[in-house]
């Protein structure tokens, strides 16, 4: 018997929400059932194991940074766009440590076509074309984003920049502006 209120998108949600509290890797099917007080085994009619669960996070994840960067980049371009964009990364893994966790989950080759990764790698082509890259520039410059991007916020996240001045913010504002430089005199071959 389906209990009531549950559906899958509750437990979800409830599923992000645990990930945010104690960590990606212990959002699991049981400790879903005992946040709602029900026995594991109620929930595979919903979810059909902790896997599908980590994975529908990292779905949810990648919407809602997506949809955000969206948000963001209306109206924006060049270094404006760059600074916004990688606001967006940095706000979400402070806001939501497991959600951003879990947005780097490895998907299917299916699932991550159909995700909202993809719109990710649109809204940095985006910004890229304010730079004027050509391709396959524009591929190294969408990776060289996403590495520099995620390798701070998650070096930040660790603590690695606590313990020396100058503080981690104005860190970060130099990296962007360094980064929208490097993008203006993207070396050529």
């Amino acid at each position: 018997m389906v209990r009531a209120g549950l559906t899958t998108e509750r437990l979800v949600r409830a599923g992000a929400e645990l990930a945010d509290e104690v960590g990606f890797e212990q959002a699991t099917v049981s400790a879903l059932a005992r946040r709602f007080d029900v026995k594991a085994a109620s929930l595979y009619s919903h979810l059909r194991n902790s896997e599908d669960l980590k994975t529908r996070i990292a779905l949810l994840a990648l919407e809602e940074m997506a949809d955000l960067a969206a948000d963001a980049l209306a109206g924006r371009s060049g270094k404006d766009a760059l600074g916004a964009f990688a606001d967006v990364y940095r706000d979400y893994a402070r806001a939501h440590p497991g959600r951003y966790t879990a947005a780097r989950y490895p998907l299917d080759p299916e699932t991550a076509a159909a995700s909202a990764g993809p719109r990710h790698a649109q809204l940095t082509r985006a910004i890229l074309r304010g730079y004027d890259l050509p391709e396959p520039d524009q591929t190294h410059a969408v990776r060289l984003l996403g590495s520099v991007f995620h390798g701070y916020v998650s070096l930040e996240a660790a603590g690695g920049f606590a313990h020396s001045a100058p503080d981690s913010q104005e860190s970060w504002t130099r990296v962007v502006d360094a980064l929208d430089s490097l993008l203006r005199n993207w070396p050529t071959r």
